[in-house]
């Protein structure tokens, strides 16, 4: 089992950056994938970026390459989300996500799942 507790979303101003983090805890955690996704108000949820357990391997949503970056640090049991050049359409709650398989954008793929941190972009 594992626990996964989001932080770092807020407000921002188009253009601007934000730092997401994700906590998980429980048994060997630092061996799953994580991967982050969002959600809009009357939208699928998608894909955002993932990262294997060693952080050698990630993989990103084409709407957020070169603006997003993911990685993690295994000694705190942390992933990140580190969010530049934010837009009005990067609004949206974010969650992190984890699973002990391959590096994926499959939300079904992944067994465990925060309780997300909403992302808000104002024009």
């Amino acid at each position: 089992q594992v626990q996964l507790v989001e932080s770092g979303g807020g407000l921002v101003q188009t253009g601007g950056s934000l730092r997401l983090s994700c906590a998980a805890s429980g048994r060997s955690s630092s061996y799953y994938t994580l991967g982050w996704f969002r959600q809009a108000p009357g939208k699928e949820r998608e894909f955002v970026a993932a990262i294997d357990w060693s952080g050698s391997r990630t993989y990103y949503a084409d709407s957020v390459k070169g603006r997003f970056t993911i990685s993690r640090d295994n000694a705190k049991n942390t992933v990140f989300l580190q969010m530049n050049s934010l837009k009005p359409e990067d609004t949206a709650g974010y969650y992190c996500a984890a699973q002990r398989g391959r590096t994926t954008q499959l939300a079904y793929e992944y067994n465990y799942w925060g309780q997300g941190t909403q992302v808000t972009v104002s024009s």
